[in-house]
């Protein structure tokens, strides 16, 4: 009898301990998840910066992209120009009143004795123009991507562009991506749901952001993420 006693006993702790563990495990397991989850979406929101920011540099107006469906198309179709170089100038080069510019003209004139006389038969500079999405992502990259959070199930970014004015009366595009801890961290179960209302509370307190996001509209803080 003491021997089944024993051996009942020994299952209990055994049970207790695996609970104790289990409970230990899924809670790290849900940590892990979280952070899978707001490593893509943070790196999705870089991606979005660099192809606003681009988008801003040949605007006319330097101004950003108001639509995520005009900023996909952007990137689709867009160009980027590369500047190719081979050669540099020498210290005498330089002394004699060449510059970059110069030795450029030089060269694209044609003129091989203008060229030898200025010791430029290795220079060049050349400006191609490359896809926009292989120069910002690499081969093989997907537009359409941009504009849906990771693990939303199809949710969009909220993106926001303002055009304001600095204290010296100059005018200043700014402009607001998000994604909300609610599409992200969706269908995490009753752990998820609770971390979602408890990171809400969170930001009310503390007058921030319930997500992720990069940008701001009421402070330019040049494109920064929330968690930089």
């Amino acid at each position: 009898m003491k021997k089944i006693f024993n051996a009942l006993l020994a299952l209990c702790v055994a049970g207790l301990l695996f609970i104790c563990w289990r409970s230990i495990q899924d809670d790290i397991d849900f940590q892990k998840e979280v952070t899978i989850r707001e490593n893509a979406v943070k790196a999705r929101l870089l991606q979005v910066r660099a192809a606003q920011e681009e988008f801003k540099l040949q605007s006319p107006d330097a101004a950003y992209c108001d639509s995520l469906w005009k900023l996909v198309e952007f990137v689709r179709t867009g160009r980027i120009p590369k500047i190719v170089k081979e050669g540099v100038l020498s210290d005498e080069q330089m002394e004699s009143g060449l510059t970059e510019a110069k030795a450029s003209a030089i060269v694209n004139s044609g003129d091989a004795a203008a060229i030898a006389a200025n010791g430029l038969q290795g220079f060049r500079r050349d400006t191609t123009w490359v896809v926009l999405s292989d120069s910002l992502f690499g081969e093989g990259f997907n537009p359409d991507s941009l504009r849906y959070i990771p693990f939303a199930e199809g949710d969009t970014f909220h993106l926001e562009v303002y055009l304001t004015v600095t204290r010296s009366g100059t005018p200043q595009c700014v402009m607001e991506c998000c994604a909300p801890d609610e599409s992200f961290l969706k269908n995490m179960g009753r752990n998820g749901d609770r971390l979602i209302v408890n990171r809400r509370q969170l930001a009310d307190d503390m007058g921030s952001y319930p997500g992720l996001k990069i940008g701001d509209l009421s402070n330019w803080n040049n494109n920064a993420g929330n968690w930089e």
